[in-house]
């Protein structure tokens, strides 16, 4: 025989006929092979637009996650602080804290409860405990126990009990002095503070009794003078604590020494540089963001025949960079345009007022990117420039960025009283209240109902609307009247862009079949490469069978050509044998 059949495959074991039937073969399959291929390259152009989705995601997410660095007035608002005697008084301001100067007079420093007793032992694993004991005291005005101390203990024993045992080590820690001679056991309590007093009051067997513990130090709380308040008769304000937050708005003082009858001066300034490092910080990232979209979108029109990149045209590109582009180019939300005459409205409204605009000028290196234009050379667009907007207003700068849910009502008759961060939604809530000889009667918000508080002057939005938790109250009550005004929630350009970017980049809900742009274009996609898989699959089994009948065939046809050679070499054996005449 000319073929073999082996598991169901034919191979040609010989050449019966000597035609390369396996080359033809081959060569056929390549041909129908033709078609996977073109499948896989389908796949592959599918393949890189999901990954180059995936990386404009990550650099969203990545924007985003900077920008929250700067999503409140008091992050973007550098300010820098001085003292004239840091040995005394250091200090650290956020952007609550007004610019100016503070005179600091330190009284004393706040101090914890130590006691030392007056009597020691030559060794730490001396015995100190004679009879199973128990260790009482008092801390704060609360009373401790720490029982069942063996006898027997050490005095390095009893430290590492008091300072592991849970009702001690909380409020005091153990530890030795050596005199030189002998060691002595100190008990002090952790927390600063006139009110943290230590009481020892029963120590059992152990060696040194509640007699022995000598105060080396009292508890007491840190003594200090704002701009000199309170007077001297009036004697000082007083803290728990030698870090002092809660004195002057924004301003932390870090008490290091007490100096009574001199003080200290603490300088507050605006640090611009660093808030145009902020600035430069958020460009510089949504710029990242711009660049790869034109990255990905760019079309080549250098050569006659104009070429596009691998999502040049893709409408889910374009919906980002629209929806991006928007926010950066308008004014902020719920944001007035500011009125020179009467004052009135938001100094800075828009990027470009602050010397941040789009290059659009084509063929430059930061063509389509924001620039940031902090000073200029001609007098007549300094204006339009960053050291202009900062030397002129650097609170109003830093609205402009980071505003978050800011409050304003644009009518006599209300006012803003609160909103709630995550529900309520920002930007122009229109109020419309009824009234009747008693208070409110009805009111809505957006033209939605809203609840009413029980003395009906105040209202608030409802959930599930997008003046949910804004309250409003009525501050010029007239009985019978209808009364309507706009209540404004700011949010700066940082915050707009989070929001913008929360939903964007959206994970997909494959149960609601919703999500960002970019995450379902990844889902849909996913669904056209699992149909390309399948036609692939169609093909390579089409092909397998193909190539199976095909060396059917020609196995068959081997074989008859071979035995037609074989009937022809004997015949013409044969013939050859014939007598000649």
């Amino acid at each position: 025989m000319a073929t073999d059949l082996v598991s169901g495959q034919i191979s040609f074991a010989g050449l019966g006929s000597g035609t390369d039937f396996n080359a033809l073969i081959e060569g056929l399959m390549s041909i129908e092979q033709r078609r996977v291929t073109s499948l896989e390259t389908w796949k592959a152009t599918w393949e890189e637009k999901v990954e180059e989705f995936k990386d404009l995601n990550s650099k969203m997410l990545s924007l985003r996650s900077t920008l929250k660095n700067y999503d409140t007035v008091n992050e973007f608002l550098a300010k820098s602080v001085s003292t004239t005697d840091s040995s005394v008084l250091t200090a650290s301001a956020d952007g609550d804290a007004e610019s100016g100067n503070y005179q600091v007079e330190i009284g004393s420093l706040a101090s914890n409860d130590v006691f030392i007793t007056s009597s020691g032992v030559s060794d730490l694993n001396t015995s100190v405990v004679t009879g199973n004991s128990n260790f009482t005291f008092s801390y704060g005005g609360e009373s401790y126990t720490v029982s069942n101390i063996a006898a027997g203990t050490t005095l390095a024993g009893l430290v590492n009990t008091i300072n592991t045992n849970p009702e001690s080590s909380k409020h005091i820690r153990a530890s030795t002095i050596f005199d030189g001679t002998n060691y002595h056991l100190q008990l002090a309590g952790r927390d600063l503070g006139a009110d943290n007093q230590l009481v020892i009051s029963n120590t059992g067997s152990i060696l040194f009794g509640p007699s022995d513990f000598q105060e080396t130090q009292d508890a007491s709380n840190s003594q200090m003078r704002i701009n000199g308040f309170p007077s001297a008769a009036g004697g000082w304000l007083e803290r728990d604590t030698n870090t002092i937050t809660d004195v002057i708005d924004g301003l932390t003082l870090n008490l290091k020494e007490a100096s009574p009858g001199s003080t200290v001066k603490v300088t507050v300034a605006t640090d611009t540089e660093q808030i145009k490092e902020n600035i430069r910080t958020i460009v510089d990232e949504i710029n990242e963001v711009r660049q790869k979209i034109f990255d990905i979108t760019a079309v080549d029109d250098s050569q006659e025949e104009v070429k596009g990149s691998i999502l040049t045209g893709n409408y889910g590109i374009q919906i980002i960079s629209q929806k991006l582009n928007d926010i950066t180019a308008q004014k902020g939300v719920a944001f007035d345009f500011y009125n020179d005459e009467t004052g009135e409205g938001d100094l800075f409204s828009a990027l470009s007022q602050v010397g941040i605009t789009t290059d659009a000028e084509k063929g430059s290196p930061t063509y389509g990117l924001l620039i940031i234009k902090e000073d200029s050379d001609d007098p007549s667009k300094k204006f339009m420039t960053l050291n202009h907007a900062l030397d002129e207003d650097p609170d109003a700068v830093a609205r402009l960025f980071s505003d978050n849910l800011r409050g304003e009502s644009k009518s006599a008759d209300l006012s803003y009283i609160a909103s709630v961060d995550g529900m309520t939604s920002a930007g122009v809530h229109e109020v419309e209240i009824i009234t009747s000889g008693a208070g409110i009667s009805s009111a809505t918000i957006n033209g939605e109902a809203v609840s009413i508080s029980a003395d009906g002057l105040t209202i608030t939005g409802q959930q599930g609307t997008e003046a949910a938790g804004l309250q409003v109250r009525l501050t010029n009550f007239q009985p019978n009247t209808t009364i309507t005004g706009d209540i404004n929630l700011k949010d700066g350009k940082v915050n707009e862009l989070i929001d913008e970017l929360s939903v964007l980049t959206k994970e997909y809900n494959e149960f609601t079949d919703d999500g960002g742009p970019l995450n379902v274009l990844i889902h849909n996609y996913g669904d056209i490469m699992d149909s390309i898989d399948k036609k692939i699959l169609f093909e390579e089994n089409r092909i397998a069978k193909m190539e199976y009948n095909y060396k059917l065939k020609f196995s068959r046809l081997d074989a008859t050509l071979n035995k037609y050679s074989n009937i022809q070499t004997q015949l013409s054996s044969q013939i050859s044998q014939l007598p000649t005449s």
